[in-house]
C-alpha cells in the first residue's frame, strides 16, 4: 500500500504539469467515466470542451458545477456536422471519445439506436478529426472500448491480440467501434488509440440496473438486491477513478510516443469476481450480510465470463491501478450515502 501512495503522488504531479493549458474535447461528459475524467482534467487546469446532448442534472458533471467551467458543443454524436464543427472550431490537443449507449439491456431492446450511437457516432468523430483538425496539429484520440468488444472466449484472460468477436448487440457495437478506430489509425494515420476497460464502478453511476449502484441502493432502502443472472457470471472490475487516470496517462504517453497510434490497451484491476461475490462483499462492507440477495436467473444474451490481462499497459505505459477493491467499494458506498441524503425529501 505504501508503494501505491507514492506512485499516486508522483503520477498526479506529473500529469498535472502535462495537461495544464491543453485543450481536451470530451464526449460522454455526463456519463460515469466522463464526469470523473472532466473533473480530473479541470483539476489539472486543462481547457475542456464537452459534447452535451442532454443536461443530465443528476450527473456528477452537473451536480459538481462543471458545466460552468467548460465550453459546450450542443448536439449528438450522430450528427456529423456537429462533430465537424466541434473539431474545427476548438482544435483540441486530445479527444476523449467516451460517449455511447452503455447499457446491455437497452442495447438488446434497441439495437439500432445503440449501433447509431456507438458505431456511427465513432466514425463521425474520427472522420471529423481526419478532415477538420489543423494539419499542423492533429489531435490525439482516445476511444473508449470495452472488454465486451472481445465477445465470448474460452481463452481467458483476454489479451489485446484476442479477436474482436462480439455477438450480442452491445458487444457488437463495441467490437465495431474498436475496429473502426484501428482502421482510421492504419489507413489515414490518425493518432488514435483504444482503451478497453473492465466493468467500471464508482460514485455517480445512476444506472440502477448495474450491480454496484443497484445493490447499494437496495441495501440503503433495506431491500434485498435482485440478481438477474444465476449469480455466477464472472466480470472484471475497475474503479472509475483508476479508469480516469488511465485515460490521462494514455493521452500523455501517446503525445510522447505517436507510434502508439493504432494500439489497444486493457485496463483492469486483475480481480475476476462473480456477481454474487461482488454483492456479498458490498453487503459485508455495508454491515448488512443479513440482507440476502434474490437470485432471479433470468439474464440472457450476455457473456458468461470475462476478465482482462493488463500487462501490456503495465509494461508500455507504466500503469498500475491505485485502488484495491475494498477501498474502492467503501468510497463508492460513501458516495451513494451522501447522494441519497442530499436528495432525500
Amino acid at each position: 500500500m505504501a508503494f501505491r501512495r507514492i506512485f499516486r503522488c508522483v503520477g498526479e504531479v506529473r500529469l498535472a504539469g502535462f495537461w495544464k493549458g491543453k485543450r481536451a474535447f470530451v464526449t460522454g461528459a455526463t456519463g460515469l467515466l466522463g464526469g470523473w475524467l472532466v473533473k480530473a482534467l479541470l483539476e489539472q487546469e486543462a481547457e475542456v470542451t464537452v459534447l452535451l446532448r442532454d443536461p443530465a442534472p443528476k450527473s456528477i458533471f452537473a451536480r459538481e458545477g462543471m458545466l460552468e467551467r467548460v465550453d459546450v458543443v450542443a448536439g449528438e454524436l450522430e450528427s456529423f456536422a456537429t462533430m465537424q464543427r466541434a473539431i474545427a472550431e476548438y482544435a483540441p490537443h486530445t479527444v476523449f471519445h467516451l460517449a455511447a449507449q452503455p447499457l446491455v439491456g437497452v442495447a438488446k431492446r434497441d439495437p439500432m439506436g445503440t449501433l447509431r450511437a456507438n458505431v456511427e457516432g465513432t466514425w463521425n468523430l474520427l472522420e471529423a478529426c481526419r478532415i477538420s483538425a489543423p494539419a499542423d496539429a492533429p489531435p490525439n484520440i482516445l476511444v473508449a472500448s470495452s472488454d465486451k468488444a472481445y465477445g465470448s472466449s474460452e481463452n481467458l484472460p483476454y489479451l489485446e491480440t484476442h479477436p474482436l468477436q462480439g455477438r450480442y448487440p452491445y458487444d457488437v457495437s463495441k467490437s465495431c467501434a474498436d475496429l473502426i478506430t484501428q482502421m482510421y489509425a492504419a489507413t489515414y494515420g490518425l493518432r488514435a488509440v483504444v482503451a478497453r476497460c473492465g466493468n467500471l464502478f464508482g460514485g455517480g453511476d445512476l444506472h440502477w440496473s448495474r450491480t454496484f449502484p443497484g445493490v447499494i441502493k437496495a441495501t440503503l432502502e433495506n431491500e434485498p438486491f435482485l440478481i438477474r443472472s444465476d449469480g455466477h457470471y464472472v466480470r472484471d472490475f475497475l474503479y472509475v477513478k483508476d479508469a480516469a487516470e488511465s485515460y490521462l496517462l494514455l493521452g500523455e504517453k501517446l503525445t510522447e510516443n505517436p507510434a502508439l497510434a493504432g494500439e489497444a490497451f486493457n485496463f483492469s484491476l486483475g480481480e475476476h469476481l462473480t456477481v454474487l461475490e461482488i454483492v456479498e462483499t458490498t453487503l459485508g462492507i455495508m454491515g448488512r450480510t443479513d440482507l440476502k440477495p434474490v437470485i432471479q436467473n433470468i439474464a440472457s444474451a450476455e457473456i458468461r465470463e470475462q476478465h482482462l490481462d493488463a500487462s501490456k499497459a503495465r509494461k508500455l505505459l507504466g500503469w498500475e491501478p491505485k485502488y484495491a477493491m475494498p477501498e474502492a467499494i467503501r468510497e463508492t458506498v460513501e458516495w451513494y450515502r451522501e447522494y441519497f441524503q442530499s436528495t432525500a425529501g
